[in-house]
């Protein structure tokens, strides 16, 4: 069976941190495996997705039309979009229907709308049985218990110690990019910092976002002091910021993804609130894939009584601190072959029907 994978994000991005652990352990013998690789500047990540040995084609210079008879001439069994509706996306050449059978994954957390995509990928934590399917023009595929495989970084900071314990204050994290972060989110924020006396919240910006960030905290009566905002910078910065760090808060009602991922492997608990779509049942699915379903929330008071809680229990995040990573290890977040295997799996029913 020919499969073949279209995407921009075959660079560092996100998308390629779930994607690598497929490309790595996909059967050889069973199935050849296609890249269309739209990256229009490849970086080391692309060398080392190239690696894998699968057959590589560059395409970000040819037309929907061209890349869509390119596909054909490959003779893909099964074509994957693994963009969705994000900036460099080819639905257009999906639209042309190059394959037999059609299926959006991993890179946009909803429905594509376009009537020539057959499946989407999904587990039944993000879309539960018979609740979202009217949303979706595509056909729901469950990969259960989870529907993605974190890849993290080899070379990686280590968990440290509990930094409450070095600087006598609780530090709550806000990691997620600003655009996710509404006026509700800082007001709920804002409500935590008071019910935990004495701690602080560190928000990862932009340039030229901090100065909306203190005017806008401000508005809440929450003073400069009780904020920590640092610049985004390389991969390696953002995870030593987990370090000084006790308590992720995820967005909503748009969840982290992988930023809860990067927390969790860091060993900072995340609390998340729960809502009815896919994009806001991420937290959802990670915490209960490494047994933390008490740390999602169901409503607004419900969060912030759990984030206030955890950051008054300095011995429960002291114990988290040291089992997370482990936790994650162990858990279907790292079964690379197991979900791979089970990805197969449903390529081959697909196919079949």
């Amino acid at each position: 069976m020919r499969v073949g994978y279209v995407s921009a994000h075959f660079r560092w991005h996100p998308v390629s941190r779930f994607f690598e652990p497929v490309l790595k352990c996909h059967d050889r013998e069973r199935f050849g495996i296609y890249c269309y690789s739209d990256v229009k500047r490849p970086d080391v990540v692309t060398q080392r997705l190239r690696g894998y040995g699968h057959v590589w084609r560059e395409t970000s210079g040819l037309s929907d039309d061209q890349l869509a008879q390119r596909i054909r001439e490959d003779g893909i069994d099964i074509l994957v979009d693994l963009v969705g509706h994000m900036a460099g996306n080819r639905l257009l050449v999906f639209a042309r229907k190059p394959a037999p059978v059609q299926v959006t994954y991993l890179g946009y957390p909803d429905t594509t709308g376009v009537e020539a995509m057959d499946y989407r990928i999904t587990d039944s934590i993000h879309d539960p049985v018979g609740e979202t399917e009217q949303y979706h023009v595509e056909k729901l595929v469950r990969l259960d218990p989870c529907c993605w495989c974190y890849w993290p970084d080899e070379n990686g900071p280590e968990v440290n110690e509990l930094p409450c314990l070095r600087s006598g204050r609780v530090t709550f994290a806000a990691m997620n990019r600003l655009i996710k972060v509404t006026d509700r989110v800082m007001g709920l924020w804002s409500r935590i910092l008071r019910e935990v006396v004495g701690s602080r919240l560190k928000v990862l910006v932009e340039d030229e976002e901090d100065g909306w960030v203190y005017e806008r905290f401000a508005r809440e009566g929450i003073s400069r002091e009780q904020l920590m905002v640092v610049r985004r910078g390389g991969r390696r910065k953002y995870l030593r910021e987990y370090q000084e760090c006790d308590v992720a808060l995820d967005t909503f009602p748009y969840a982290g993804h992988t930023t809860t991922c990067d927390a969790l492997w860091m060993g900072v608990a995340v609390v998340s609130l729960s809502g009815t779509m896919h994009v806001s049942r991420a937290g959802l699915n990670v915490l209960s894939q490494v047994g933390l379903r008490e740390l999602v929330a169901e409503t607004a008071e419900e969060y912030v009584e759990k984030a206030a809680a955890l950051g008054r229990d300095v011995e429960r995040m002291r114990q988290l601190r040291r089992e997370l990573r482990g936790r994650m290890a162990r858990s279907a977040l790292r079964d690379e072959a197991g979900f791979t295997r089970r990805l197969e799996g449903a390529y081959h029913r697909m196919f079949g029907r």
